[in-house]
Parts: C-alpha cells; sequence; structure tokens
C-alpha cells in the first residue's frame, strides 16, 4: 500500500471530486506535499480526513465548524482512534440535536408546525389566537419542544 496518494487516487478511493480536493485543500482542510514536479500527493490519513468532511457536510454542517474539529486533530501525524473519539464526543451533542429536529419535523410536517400556519381547520385548537407568535418567528413547533 502507497503511503503518499496522488489526487486522483484520493478522489477514486474517496468519491469526491479533484476540484473539491482543492477546494478543502486551500481552504485548510486537508493538506498536502509536493513532488519535484509539483504534483500533489496526500498521507493515506488524508482518506479518513476527506470521508468526514463529507458525512460532516452531509449532516450540514459549515465549512467552519468542519475546520474548527479537524483543527483538533494532529497533522504531523495519523490520527489514534482517541482523537477521532475526542471529536466524536464533542459533535455528539450537535448530532443528537439534528436527530431530534428531524424527528420533530417528521412527526409534525402534515400537521401545525406553528408558524401560522399548514393546516387552517385545525389551527384555532392547537394555536389559538396565533399565541405562538409570541415565541418568535418561524416554525416554532419544529425549532422547539412543544
Amino acid at each position: 500500500m502507497q503511503s503518499q496518494l496522488a489526487i486522483g487516487a484520493l478522489s477514486e478511493r474517496t468519491g469526491i471530486a479533484p476540484s473539491a480536493l482543492r477546494f478543502y485543500e486551500a481552504e485548510g482542510l486537508i493538506h498536502s506535499t509536493r513532488t519535484d514536479g509539483g504534483q500533489r500527493r496526500y498521507a493515506r490519513a488524508t482518506i479518513r480526513r476527506v470521508s468526514f468532511i463529507r458525512v460532516a457536510q452531509e449532516l450540514g454542517l459549515t465549512l467552519s465548524e468542519i475546520r474548527d474539529a479537524l483543527s483538533s486533530l494532529p497533522e504531523k501525524r495519523t490520527p489514534t482512534e482517541k482523537d477521532w473519539t475526542k471529536l466524536a464526543k464533542a459533535w455528539r451533542p450537535r448530532i443528537d440535536d439534528q436527530i431530534h429536529m428531524l424527528e420533530r419535523l417528521r412527526d409534525r410536517l402534515d400537521g401545525c408546525i406553528g408558524c401560522g400556519c399548514l393546516s387552517l381547520k385545525s389551527c384555532h385548537l392547537l394555536n389559538p389566537g396565533d399565541e405562538v407568535a409570541a415565541e418568535g418567528s418561524g416554525p416554532r413547533y419544529v425549532l422547539e419542544e412543544h
């Protein structure tokens, strides 16, 4: 197994286009070295970093959040299981909150979501006098527990 990967090999292994890998590098999310001919070479550990970025983006995390998380990992050595566990623990509350939000959305999307409203026939029962408006704008029943 090669310890250094060309951009094409990293792209093939991670499913991320070379242009996106160059963008991640420009954003400081991943790092490469250069050959004498100027070609990028990535450490094998970059596969895991790129996979992490891809999953984090699927979860809806911002590049800033991803950058902050990755900055907690060592750059000069392959992150250990302990390194990844520490990062996972830090993200667990964020992911749990997102899961709860998706569950509330799933369970309430076809009914009243507390915004004024999708269910005009039942609104007078679920939200008489538009009381939810006092809690703020937007879909209050989805954004907060009720």
